[in-house]
């Protein structure tokens, strides 16, 4: 995904705002002119008065089992793939999935304020970070790289951060060795981590047709928005915080703000399994926390 250009990385391209970089990515390189001219981009703000309920949307499946693999700074992210040698795949189907996907790796975006830092947004309103669990359709491709520019290659399921005193306990596992991933480049083992267990306790998401959010930006990817946050303790952000794009001795700028700004919809469809006809619940409201996002933003995070 990491292509360089008259001998200039990608990471020399993403400025320290984290803003102007992502905006010349379809400029500077002519193999990367969807990030420009792509009408199915990644990510967007989702918009819940817009949703549209599809009742042939079933629940999504990961499996169980915990698996080996590596945590690595990139220099401009901080990214967890499973181990090669990996015999038992955890696999992830259901949902709007007409295909079996086999998991690959976990991208984790975030911001230096609280303010900001998730790709994807909610009203306008944007979560402190966003986790980002990339699989590819292991029934038609090979591998994750031949299925990242084919189509209905690459699901990604997304879970948005919102701080709170008790963290996820599978994010804890990933964040437990950013100590020693300090600087672009480094990498740690991390064992017996749960993919599902970093979902929260809800059946209910949002999904659409979309794209890689990193150069070549290709338009091959089933995003899938978890309808609840997850929590991360200010201890573990301010441990991503403290991550560098560089290496000891020219550590650079910090990595956060890793984040691509919100782009255009164009007339795409966000379908949802979320019923919002409160007439079928009598006596209840809605079965989701969703059910007060057509005020705003913010009361989707209180549940």
């Amino acid at each position: 995904m990491i292509a360089a250009v008259n001998g200039v990385s990608w990471e020399e391209w993403w400025t320290y705002d984290g803003i102007s970089g992502p905006a010349f990515w379809g400029l500077i390189n002519p193999e990367w002119s969807l990030c420009n001219k792509g009408r199915r981009q990644s990510p967007v703000n989702l918009e819940p008065e817009k949703l549209l309920f599809d009742p042939n949307l079933r629940f999504l499946h990961i499996d169980k089992h915990r698996i080996n693999g590596l945590i690595s700074n990139t220099g401009h992210s901080v990214i967890f793939t499973v181990e090669n040698e990996t015999r038992h795949h955890i696999n992830i189907t259901g949902g709007p999935l007409s295909y079996k996907y086999q998991f690959h790796e976990i991208h984790i975006h975030y911001g230096l304020h609280d303010q900001f830092g998730s790709e994807h947004a909610i009203n306008g309103y944007s979560f402190p970070a966003e986790i980002q669990i990339f699989g590819f359709n292991s029934q038609l491709y090979s591998n994750f790289s031949e299925a990242l520019h084919k189509a209905q290659g690459i699901v990604s399921i997304s879970l948005l951060l919102q701080l709170g005193d008790l963290s996820n306990p599978e994010l804890r596992v990933l964040t437990e060795e950013l100590e020693n991933i300090k600087y672009g480049g480094a990498e740690m083992p991390v064992n017996k981590l749960s993919v599902r267990g970093l979902l929260p306790d809800t059946d209910y998401y949002m999904t659409y047709d979309g794209s890689t959010t990193a150069p070549a930006c290709y338009e091959t990817v089933t995003w899938v928005i978890i309808n609840k946050p997850i929590y991360i303790t200010k201890q573990q952000l301010h441990g991503l915080r403290r991550l560098m794009q560089g290496d000891a001795r020219h550590p650079k700028a910090p990595l956060g703000n890793n984040f691509r700004p919100p782009q255009p919809l164009h007339h795409r469809a966000v379908r949802t399994n979320i019923d919002f006809d409160l007439s079928k619940y009598p006596g209840k409201t809605c079965p989701s926390m969703n059910r007060n996002m057509h005020y705003k933003a913010k009361t989707w995070t209180q549940y």
